[in-house]
């Protein structure tokens, strides 16, 4: 991607420790790699996703599904093949009505609201690095121990690449897995629908077309010409809900604005301590947190620390990739965030907070809605980014499983990382709380570790292949350390992020 000379550099924590799980709140049954970034870019992050990472703040962290006690899939819906559902429009009539109308809803009537849950998912700070040798806006500075060391724009042009041929395998394969699925399920002769017959329709409907055509005999025969037949079925779209019943006369005014998650911004500024105050009153007020577990600390380090490096591209979305805050605008302040990333192939969402006296108004599910109408905006200007990503669905969590009803949507499999419809994932998580959800016996991890030697580590500001640390390095050997992490983030990635090391 133009204007990304940086690379990421990231310190490895193990998982042999358990934390305290926000779902099931077990003290110790929550497990997970996790690594400290210190800088990353939106391609790293992308592909880190797809091998099931997601972050916190600075904090990267995987999931070990065999071994945590609330296993998480990362789910993700395809947004240009969305269609609202009967709960979905109704939400969106709730808002409408409210913006139109002014009247706020006594009672929030969907399900869990669109958020994240702010989880102890490891450690909060490096424990062991040297900040000097890490704080490096651009590697440009950094020696490089040989020459075949690849230039952060070559890294960047492979990823995109290998990202994209990897988007179009998936999906043919999706595409193979349903068209099989299809087929083994096609009515035998005799049974079934007739395919020469004309397709079932709602008895309403029916009435509704007889009426009309009454209508245009009687109008026909008094020399009026009949109308065209209307398309009674057809479906309106997700903005056309969107944008029902608005006009200017309209009880109050919604905004939506985009904000770059940089103190640099003017607009980023000036909302900071109206966002901070929101974050602090929905925090204590939904979650029953503490002051303390609120402050404007907290609130940066989780939700304005970020280690996505803003990245533009010719032709990428228009306010380019990175971390933003979507701010919610009614009547001049700030009544919900949602807090986001525009990666190469997704928005992803990351968390949202929102004022208390609008509960009701299911924000968590609206926001959700917006964001998929944002991702299929951007994807006009950025062909490959087309996906919406919720970040985890946690089956056995069953209050978590409202993130699956924003259809079609996929689950990555924990041990091929290919991607499947959850329609067929769900029986087997009915069974298992761990499941291998590719269920082909003979695929397996494309980006498997062959050489953990090319791995590029950092090492007293040098940039090197592990194979040559590991002949300079003094002491114990770190390479079943080294050989673990590249497993988990994948060889392409092991090739292009820079593993600290002291």
């Amino acid at each position: 991607m133009a204007g990304s000379n940086s690379y990421t550099i990231v310190e490895y924590f193990g998982g042999d420790d358990g934390y305290r799980c926000g779902y099931c709140k077990s003290e110790k049954g929550n497990f997970s790699h996790g690594m400290w970034s210190h800088s990353m870019t939106v391609q790293d992050y992308q592909d880190l996703i797809d091998r099931g990472w997601r972050r916190s703040g600075k904090y990267v962290y995987k999931p070990i599904l065999k071994k945590t006690c609330c296993p998480q899939y990362t789910i993700r819906c395809h947004a240009l093949k969305f269609q609202p559902s009967k709960s979905h429009k109704k939400i969106l009539k709730k808002m409408n009505k409210f913006i139109s109308n002014g009247e706020l809803p006594t009672a929030q009537e969907d399900g869990e609201s669109m958020d994240s849950v702010c989880e102890e998912a490891g450690p909060r700070e490096p424990s062991k690095v040297c900040q000097s040798d890490v704080k490096l806006a651009a590697i440009s500075d950094v020696k490089q121990e040989v020459p075949n060391c690849p230039a952060p724009a070559e890294v960047q042009k492979k990823s995109v690449d290998s990202t994209a041929a990897s988007s179009e395998n998936s999906q043919k394969d999706s595409a193979s897995v349903s068209d099989a699925g299809t087929a083994a399920k096609a009515p035998k002769p005799g049974l079934g629908a007739d395919p020469s017959r004309p397709p079932c329709r709602k008895a309403k409907d029916l009435r509704k077309e007889r009426r009309l055509q009454k209508d245009q005999i009687r109008q026909h025969g008094a020399g009026v010409l009949p109308a065209k037949p209307a398309h009674t079925n057809q479906a309106k779209t997700l903005e056309e809900f969107m944008s029902e019943s608005l006009d200017d006369s309209s009880s109050h005014r919604l905004e939506v604005r985009l904000v770059p998650v940089n103190f640099e911004d003017p607009q980023f500024a000036a909302s900071y301590q109206q966002s901070v105050a929101l974050y602090a009153r929905y925090q204590m007020a939904i979650h029953g947190d503490d002051p303390s577990e609120c402050s404007e600390s907290e609130f940066r380090r989780f939700l304005c620390d970020s280690p996505l490096e803003a990245e533009y591209s010719p032709d990428g979305p228009e306010m380019g990739y990175g971390s933003f805050h979507q701010q919610y605008w009614l009547d001049g302040r700030i009544v919900a965030v949602g807090v986001i990333d525009i990666l190469p192939a997704c928005v992803s969402s990351v968390y949202l907070y929102y004022h208390p006296d609008f509960t009701s108004l299911s924000l968590g599910s609206y926001s959700a809605l917006r964001e998929i109408a944002f991702t299929r905006q951007l994807q006009k200007q950025a062909t490959n980014l087309c996906y919406y990503y919720l970040g985890f669905y946690i089956h056995s969590c069953p209050k978590m499983r409202y993130k699956g009803q924003y259809r079609p949507a996929d689950l990555l499999c924990p041990e091929t990382y290919a991607w499947v419809s959850i329609e067929r994932c769900v029986p087997l998580l009915d069974s298992s709380r761990y499941a291998r959800l590719n269920q082909d016996p003979n695929a397996g991890d494309a980006r498997a570790v062959e050489d953990v030697g090319r791995a590029l580590v950092l090492h007293r500001r040098t940039v090197m292949p592990y194979a040559v640390y590991s002949r300079k390095r003094k002491g114990p050997s770190d390479e079943a350390e080294v050989q673990q992490y590249a497993g988990l983030v994948g060889q392409n990635c092991a090739e292009r992020i820079l593993l600290y090391r002291s």
